[in-house]
């Protein structure tokens, strides 16, 4: 079972810059673990990642297509092989670089600039896309979600599309440890200020980080995700709730091959991912 890093009880006295700063160490730290743990000879031989429901809500070929947060770019890779003119962004610059060795090796012809997602319209300049997609795992780094769509948003041209897809907020509040029956939370559903991590432990499940063990997360409900969306003036075309996910986040979970995971027989279908998909007028 994978697990999340630990919640640790220390009262937080760091700004949110100090909290970004804190996170960009760590995912320059998770870069070697995770370059040993993501099955990367999967990609190279030309496998997927992304869903088949997440292709059949984007039309990326031919368009150009921004993936906010990401990290080694396995995800901006299977974009770009169905068509994308793909642009990754990440605030890591040991990811970005490895996201670029990662490209050339699987022959995908990708542009990469490390920004955080705050900052990407002065990164970017007066670039313009016809798809913003933000993936798995990606939300609960953000400290403001309006902030976000509102970046997003400015980062869309007339008729483009915001499609975001992440782990559910009800598995993220979930215990590591579950009982046979029913689903045992321990974690914060709704938005409660950040958490603080300290763990060598990463989501992949092998490996150590070596150092920058601190990390920042935050909890965002599926109210503040939709909200923060419409507000930034864009119009909401589809918002799905998903039983299948890419993360094996509980033990005697099915996996369904290629990376995918769905609850077992007879258990109770509860979300475990979601996934957005809004239009700019």
């Amino acid at each position: 079972m994978l697990q999340r890093a630990s919640r640790t009880d220390s009262i937080i006295v760091t700004s949110i810059p100090e909290m970004i700063e804190a996170n960009r160490a760590n995912w320059d730290a998770r870069v070697p673990v995770h370059l040993r743990g993501y099955d990367l000879d999967h990609l190279r031989r030309g496998g997927q990642r992304l869903a088949d429901f997440e292709y059949a809500a984007l039309d990326v070929d031919g368009r150009d297509v921004l993936h906010l947060q990401c990290h080694i770019g396995t995800d901006t890779i299977c974009l770009a092989r169905h068509g994308a003119r793909a642009v990754g962004l990440d605030l890591s610059g040991a990811a970005i670089e490895a996201a670029r060795e990662l490209a050339a090796e699987c022959g995908a012809d990708i542009e990469y600039v490390e920004s955080d997602v705050y900052a990407a319209p002065e990164a970017l300049g007066e670039r313009r896309f016809d798809v913003v997609y933000t993936g798995k795992g990606a939300l609960c780094w953000l400290p403001d979600l309006h902030k976000w769509a509102r970046v997003a948003a400015e980062l869309l041209r007339p008729g483009g599309v915001l499609y975001a897809i992440d782990f559910h907020p009800l598995v993220l509040a979930a215990d590591d440890e579950q009982p046979e029956t029913g689903l045992l939370l321990s974690g914060n559903y709704l938005g409660a200020g950040p958490e603080r991590f300290d763990s060598a432990v990463t989501y992949t499940g092998e490996g150590l980080l070596a150092d920058n063990t601190v990390s920042y997360e935050w909890a965002h409900g599926i109210d503040e995700v939709l909200d923060a969306v419409l507000s930034a003036g864009l119009r909401l075309s589809a918002f799905v709730e998903h039983d299948v996910s890419c993360w094996g986040r509980f033990a005697g979970m099915t996996d369904l091959g290629d990376g995918w995971f769905g609850w077992p027989e007879g258990a109770p279908r509860l979300p475990l991912m979601f996934s957005v998909r809004a239009e700019k007028g």
